[in-house]
């Protein structure tokens, strides 16, 4: 459904998959595990745009993708988040300026790296008004955001057996939203890390990966038409 694009960025240009729904629609950011812009995320794309919203996925690897940790790990710590702002802004950028979106804001929806990115899309970028972290707490070491610049509303997908993310982590994120004002909600599951990545079978839950994506739907349904 969707498609590899260019677009301008404060800086030049970056590349992502951009996958359109009708007219009208409102427009999410979705944001890449530590393994790149794999086929995983792509689809995940595509999906937001079955459902009625446009979606674009950056590349923030570059056209590099990665199988194994200690790569992924690697990539991860060399990501500039200066670069990446840029790129995320821009991304927002693209999607407002689109015929077929509507409204003036966007979500963003990320995934474990990528869940912490779309914190700090939100905490750097007012025009974010609904955010779905899926079992990310920070984007990269030394990265920190700035929670109290958050705008609109946080979702947070989490599993209870969750070996990278433990019940702490989790009670810290939702106290530091709190604290900052931003309306919170976290849902936990009876699953693991990555247990929304229908391509890896061994982290894989489908009864947790369903209800997550119905109410990640109706939360960027709700959050970006009040917005």
């Amino acid at each position: 459904m969707g498609k590899m694009i260019s677009f301008a960025t404060a800086d030049g240009s970056a590349d992502g998959h951009l996958a359109e729904a009708a007219p009208g629609s409102p427009a999410v950011v979705v944001l890449q595990e530590w393994w790149g812009l794999t086929p995983h995320i792509k689809e995940v794309a595509d999906r937001f745009a079955a459902a009625g919203f446009t979606a674009l996925a950056p590349d923030l690897y570059h056209g590099e993708t990665v199988g194994h940790p200690d790569d992924a790990k690697r990539m991860m710590m060399a990501l500039s988040m200066d670069r990446a702002a840029v790129e995320l802004r821009g991304a927002v950028d693209l999607l407002l300026d689109l015929p077929t979106v509507s409204g003036d804001h966007v979500g963003a929806v990320g995934f474990c790296l990528g869940g912490g990115l779309a914190l700090f899309l939100a905490s750097i970028e007012p025009r974010v008004r609904a955010t779905v972290d899926f079992y990310g707490v920070l984007p990269v070491p030394g990265a920190r955001p700035d929670l109290t610049t958050v705008r609109g509303a946080v979702q947070g997908h989490f599993g209870a057996d969750d070996a990278y993310i433990d019940a702490d982590a989790r009670a810290g994120l939702t106290a530091t939203l709190e604290d900052a004002g931003v309306a919170t909600e976290l849902h936990v599951y009876a699953a693991g890390h990555a247990f929304f990545n229908d391509d890896r079978p061994e982290a894989y839950e489908p009864t947790a990966a369903e209800t997550a994506w119905d109410r990640t739907e109706e939360f960027l349904r709700t959050r970006l038409a009040a917005s």
